[in-house]
């Protein structure tokens, strides 16, 4: 069968696409690299703008005087000269009803063209969108995202991304696309809690990992605990980074003789794995009640991955023993966990060996490849 995967911001297609492949299938995954991230893709419809000196100033000055983007235009003509090639596919999932993060207007004419050209259309629930921002704002939740933002002063900029999506624009991209898929899919919990019940909403199918891809290395500490956390700015205050980087100096005055600390800030997906390889106990978002796909990924190589673990998660999945850290975004509860592994380091080699059987067990990537193939109603 033919599958056309459209965007990718984690590495959630890519995963799928390997799981699909493996069972036979035919896959297409057209993407922009999500900026610094650069994840792979079949197709890269990103702007090559980018890719001159110049005409990147030349264009980053236009759009402050101006607003103009012209990088989401030249990907718009990218994927316009694209439109011939999507077309027959027997399934198409869009990783987010912002697929490429271009003017909305733009999106929806793009869109419409495929969803003409192709019969059944399913869109994946794995990231921030209009009604997960309208859920969130409701605080139906004991903490988001978007709590930071009520918390603290002055994090207009920091929640521009966010709250795009309550604008009149994204709410019409988000109706069209509503509208014209086939079913709503989320990826973890912290999805899956604002679309239940919602109209074409299907039950949480998990992140696929390729464990294959991932080999496991028991966690041996003969010396110095290493203590991993990735800094990405761009959502530096929704994942709670202000809270961990100020525990983790508190924790490095404390435990100076028994932690080695390691900050990453923006890099690529592979050079951000590589540098976490000799890592203890990795850190990622607080403010979630599941793992993303980097503390996913950490917890299939065997680290002992502090982040959200709520009981929502726990109950979910029948948990008998932990298979993360609950990461909560508060700093004296946050220090304490980190000191109650720091102190007792055989937990940290145990929560390792319990997150790869987990991952295995419920993420791996060709049984979830066969949950959405079922979800598609393709054999």
């Amino acid at each position: 069968m033919k599958i056309l995967l459209l965007g990718e911001y984690s590495r959630l297609h890519n995963s799928l696409k390997e799981g699909l492949q493996a069972l036979g299938h035919e896959v297409l995954l057209v993407g922009t690299g999500d900026n610094f991230k650069q994840l792979p893709s079949d197709i890269d419809v990103s702007s090559r703008l980018r890719d001159n000196y110049w005409l990147n100033k030349w264009w980053q000055a236009v759009y402050l005087v101006s607003g103009y983007n012209h990088f989401k235009k030249d990907i718009y003509k990218n994927l316009v000269k694209l439109i011939p090639q999507l077309k027959n596919y027997d399934a198409v999932q869009l990783i987010n009803e912002d697929v490429f993060a271009i003017y909305p207007d733009d999106e929806i004419k793009f869109l419409k063209r495929v969803f003409d050209q192709n019969n059944r259309v399913f869109l994946s629930a794995c990231g921030e969108d209009t009604h997960v921002i309208d859920y969130y704002k409701q605080e139906y939740l004991r903490y988001s995202i978007l709590t930071p933002y009520v918390e603290l002063d002055g994090l207009d900029n920091d929640y521009f991304f966010s709250f795009k999506y309550l604008k009149p624009e994204y709410r019409r991209l988000h109706d069209f696309v509503i509208n014209n898929v086939q079913k709503v899919i989320p990826s973890d919990i912290d999805y899956a809690l604002p679309y239940a019940g919602y109209p074409k909403a299907v039950s949480m199918i998990p992140n696929p990992v390729n464990v294959d891809k991932i080999p496991f290395k028991s966690l041996n500490i003969s010396d110095k605990i290493n203590i991993f956390f990735g800094i990405n700015r761009y959502s530096f205050y929704k994942k709670g980074s202000h809270i961990v980087l100020d525990v983790l100096k508190d924790i490095e005055k404390a435990y100076s003789d028994k932690v080695k600390i390691v900050l990453a800030e923006n890099l690529p997906y592979d050079t951000y794995i590589k540098l976490y390889n000799d890592t203890h106990i990795f850190i990622d978002q607080l403010y979630s009640y599941d793992q993303g796909f980097n503390a996913l990924e950490a917890m299939a190589a065997g680290k002992c991955v502090v982040t959200g673990a709520e009981k929502e998660f726990e109950n979910y999945y029948g948990l008998q023993e932990p298979v993360a850290v609950n990461g909560l975004p508060d700093r004296k509860a946050l220090f304490e966990s980190l000191a109650q592994l720091i102190e007792n380091p055989t937990q940290i080699v145990e929560i390792g060996q319990n997150a790869r059987r987990f991952i295995e067990k419920e993420h791996h990537y060709i049984e979830i490849a066969k949950r959405y193939l079922e979800i598609w109603n393709i054999s």
